[in-house]
């Protein structure tokens, strides 16, 4: 699939196909697209646990549930809880020492093994260890951009996925054993999706004008409609929900599965 599809069809999907396991191959690609993100300091930001749901003993099961991910759990056959590892600064300053080994870091651009170890890590990188906050939000955006990766990935190989809150994170953490310095961010469900990809039509979103300025907050950005056809044709902007056929078929799906109407 093309980029601009694989980000237009991409939907939070919350139909799966029960009885279909998601190949570890598949699983391995999104890891592999996760570990392959953007990263300030080349850090190791985040983590990751892959768990199977016939794999699971009911009280994990049970412990990941909440008011919003209750059939999705019984129905997605993958689950992957995505951590932030707060000891992410550890390491820093060698690899961005390896950075400039490998002049990903230039010279041109002021960069030296001398600038890392006497200005960039004792002045900048250092000291965020004891910003508790900064830490955090740090680690947030760049797992963040991580898992980004991995839902696209995951798009890209024909599976569907949805993110979803992450809570008993207590529980969850003696039940499977995560290290303390590690915190949840998002539990994301995966598999083969039982309704269309579409899933009813692309979700609302404003329009550039109303997010994005140019210059500065007093001029929102002009979309150009030649720009907006071409995503059309590639697939990024797609049809808007509701497809008319789609109140129907969540019925259907609820019926086939024992759901709520």
């Amino acid at each position: 699939m093309e980029f601009n599809q694989v980000v237009g069809t991409r939907r939070s999907i919350r139909f799966f196909k029960p009885w279909r396991p998601v190949e570890h191959s598949k699983i391995q690609v999104m890891l592999e697209a996760a570990n392959r993100a953007s990263r300030s300091m080349n850090a190791d930001y985040t983590r990751a646990i892959v768990v199977h749901r016939d794999d699971l003993s009911g009280e994990t099961r049970a412990a990941l549930r909440n008011p919003t991910t209750t059939a999705d759990l019984d129905l997605a056959p993958t689950y992957i809880l995505w951590y932030i590892d707060l000891e992410y600064i550890n390491g820093a300053q060698e690899r961005l020492n390896e950075l400039v080994e490998l002049n990903v870091l230039p010279p041109s651009h002021g960069w030296s093994k001398a600038y890392v170890d006497d200005l960039v890590w004792p002045q900048v990188l250092k000291p965020i260890a004891d910003i508790p906050e900064v830490l955090m939000f740090m680690g947030a955006v760049e797992t963040g951009i991580a898992i980004c990766n991995a839902l696209n990935a995951a798009v890209d190989q024909g599976l569907g996925t949805c993110l979803h809150a992450f809570t008993a994170a207590d529980k969850v953490k003696e039940l499977l054993h995560v290290p303390d310095s590690w915190i949840p961010v998002w539990l994301q469900l995966v598999g083969y999706p039982a309704e269309e990809p579409e899933a009813g039509g692309q979700r609302p979103r404003r329009p550039l004008s109303k997010l994005f300025f140019e210059g500065d907050c007093t001029k929102p950005w002009q979309e150009d409609p030649e720009v907006t056809e071409h995503l059309k044709r590639e697939g990024m902007i797609q049809a808007p929900a509701p497809f008319p056929y789609r109140a129907q078929e969540v019925r259907n799906l609820s019926r086939m599965f024992g759901l709520p109407e």
